[in-house]
C-alpha cells in the first residue's frame, strides 16, 4: 500500500453555509453540493482549482458512516489544517478585510510566507505561500 496524497479534511460544523461561505472567500475554494444521500442542507464540499473537493463540510446533524460524539471548538488531536496557496498579498488583505485574527511568519531557508487563522469552527489553517 502507498499512500498518494491528503484527500480531504471533513469538518462538522454548526453553521454550514457560514463555513463554506469563509472557505469560498478567503481561498477561493468552489463550494458544491455533496452528492447524494448528502443535501444542501447537510453538506457542501470545496474544492480547489484542479477540481479536488479538499474539505467537505458537513452539518451537525448530518448522517455520518461512523458516528462518534461532535464537539464544538478547538479540534482536539488535530492540531492544524496546511494548505499550499498562491497570493500571499490577496489573502492577508482579505484577512484583514474581514478583521480576522490572524499572525504571519517567514521561514527564509526554504522560502515560506504563511498565514496562521482561526476558521468560523475554531480549526486552525495554515496557509504555506512558497517563493520561486
Amino acid at each position: 500500500m502507498t499512500v498518494e496524497r491528503l484527500d480531504h479534511v471533513n469538518i462538522v460544523a454548526d453553521d454550514l453555509m457560514g463555513t463554506a461561505q469563509f472557505y469560498a472567500e478567503l481561498l477561493d475554494l468552489d463550494i458544491r453540493l455533496a452528492p447524494p444521500p448528502l443535501t444542501p442542507e447537510n453538506a457542501r464540499w470545496a474544492y480547489d482549482r484542479n477540481g479536488q473537493a479538499v474539505i467537505h463540510i458537513n452539518s451537525v446533524d448530518c448522517p455520518r458512516r461512523f458516528d462518534r460524539e461532535i464537539v464544538s471548538g478547538p479540534t482536539g488531536s488535530i492540531h492544524h489544517i496546511a494548505f499550499r496557496c498562491q497570493g500571499f498579498d490577496a489573502v492577508e488583505a482579505k484577512l484583514k478585510a474581514r478583521g480576522a485574527q490572524y499572525s504571519a511568519s517567514e521561514v527564509k531557508a526554504n522560502g515560506l510566507r504563511q498565514l496562521f487563522t482561526l476558521d468560523p469552527n475554531g480549526v486552525l489553517l495554515e496557509l504555506n505561500f512558497f517563493s520561486g
